[in-house]
């Protein structure tokens, strides 16, 4: 449950903000004025907060500017009607992670409360190495391996300059958290730190997302968008899965790079931007360069340091110190403390490949964890190769299955084959998680990785309570 602070100056919007979101199980603040907001924000740290431009008192500006020299690291989403979208853009300027316009559309609103509730946890949660006395807030990079020592004195190394880093390693390696180690222990650690994923983002979109664009750059652009070099001016941006930008968007890079300014799509305006980039790929560059899909005068400027994050196959010592991390971080979550691995298991886990690196083994610890009994973890507990995303990549069949379906619903859904496909797989794997912990709504949510509330949501959307026998114990 996250705390969401909301300032305005209408009694309804408070209202409706409350409503919405303690559905979706927020503890919400309200305060009704700029005044107020500064005040609750003296003994109340949200995690999010929603703030209208236009408010008696106080402005909706100056209370942002006032509020980020309290909570610094606190997103903050600026709410405002149509003729006042440039004092949102100039707040955007200023650190805002984004505005919204009214009369609000309400699922695009909800999606874009998550993404900053998303990124204001990766801003707040400090990234440790190393040492074993870690903050208990903290995220680690665990291993006393050799390849993870040369890691952590990189980190180290290159953390309080501003030099450009390219973080290189297969999938599930734990790129991101290096980023964020750098960002953590960096001179811009007070300032944003914003992560694009540049193969989760259309091509088309890509240029628009990291550079804005002015009003009527293209259909739907209804008023002028700064873009994330812009927001993250004075802090980080990674470029996650970099190898994946197109040519004129790896021009564009490269020229924030060399003269530290960038324009916005449809703009003809030289914006300056003060922002430290971090890159990172699972690709062969040296290959894309080769075939000419990656320019080389960009790979030298990125890879003026490179750190490159060792596959678990690579260091499988780190494996028992590993696993005992994912069982007590997900002990408290899962409320299965004690909990723990037998020497069979250990040796399974040993044992195995790990195509989906770390990220595959958190996965298989914490489904292990829900779906096992007592407070010992057997071999057949261990789901390997069941508990990532990686089979589904691997197994032609299955890419085969997803494509006709895919097929299937773009030939006899058009104009709305998207929004039936999602529903489809949804309810599919909803059904699959309350099969599997035998319909209980905690351990079902958590497999997931939603909340209780927004599972019972889906449920009743999908009408699944029909077809599956529901528990609604606790545990």
């Amino acid at each position: 449950m996250s705390r969401i602070l909301v300032v305005d100056d209408e009694r309804n919007v408070l209202t409706s903000f409350q409503h919405l979101l303690g559905k979706k199980g927020h503890e919400v603040l309200t305060a009704k004025s700029g005044e107020q907001a500064l005040s609750l924000l003296g003994s109340n740290s949200p995690d999010l907060i929603l703030m209208d431009i236009r408010m008696a008192g106080l402005s909706g500006l100056e209370t942002f500017r006032q509020a980020k020299a309290i909570v610094p690291k606190v997103p903050v989403i600026m709410m405002t009607a149509y003729g006042t979208t440039d004092t949102a853009i100039e707040a955007m300027k200023l650190g805002a992670f984004e505005y919204t316009l009214k009369p609000f559309d309400i699922p695009k609103l909800t999606a874009l409360i998550e993404r900053a509730l998303a990124m204001g946890q990766l801003m707040r949660t400090p990234v440790t190495y190393g040492a074993a006395d870690a903050d208990a807030r903290a995220q680690r990079i665990i291993g006393k391996s050799s390849k993870m020592i040369e890691v952590y004195k990189l980190i180290g190394q290159v953390a309080p300059s501003n030099v450009t880093v390219l973080i290189r390693g297969e999938s599930g390696t734990g790129k991101e958290l290096v980023a964020r180690a750098i960002y953590h222990h960096s001179q811009r650690a007070e300032r944003p730190f914003i992560a694009v994923n540049c193969a989760a983002i259309p091509e088309t979109l890509l240029e628009s997302e990291l550079f804005g664009y002015e009003k009527g750059a293209f259909t739907g652009a209804v008023a002028r968008k700064p873009g994330k070099f812009e927001q993250a001016s004075g802090g980080t941006i990674l470029l996650d899965e970099v190898g994946d930008m197109s040519p004129s968007t790896q021009a564009k890079v490269l020229r924030v790079l060399q003269e530290g300014t960038c324009e916005r799509l449809g703009g003809h305006e030289t914006i300056r931007v003060d922002v430290r980039l971090l890159a990172a790929t699972n690709q062969d560059l040296e290959a894309l360069i080769r075939d000419r899909r990656f320019r080389e005068d960009l790979y030298y400027r990125l890879h003026v340091v490179t750190i490159t994050v060792p596959s678990l196959r690579e260091r499988k010592e780190d494996i028992p110190l590993l696993a005992e991390y994912f069982l007590k971080r997900y002990s408290r979550e899962l409320q299965k403390s004690g909990m723990r691995l037998s020497p069979e298991a250990l040796e399974r886990l040993s044992a195995y490949e790990w195509p989906g690196n770390v990220r595959e083994l958190e996965n298989c610890i914490k489904q292990a964890m829900v779906l096992g009994q007592g407070d010992v973890l057997m071999p057949e507990h261990l789901r390997l190769g069941q508990s990532s995303a990686v089979q589904l990549r691997s197994a032609p069949e299955s890419l085969n299955a997803v494509r006709e379906l895919a097929r299937q619903h773009l030939e006899q859904a058009p104009g709305s084959a998207h929004q039936h496909l999602i529903e489809q797989v949804e309810a599919q794997l909803i059904l699959e998680a309350l099969m599997q912990t035998q319909g209980n709504l905690a351990q079902a949510a958590k497999l997931l990785g939603i909340t209780r509330p927004t599972l019972r949501e889906k449920i009743s959307k999908y009408r699944i309570q029909r077809r599956v026998h529901l528990n609604q114990r606790e545990g």
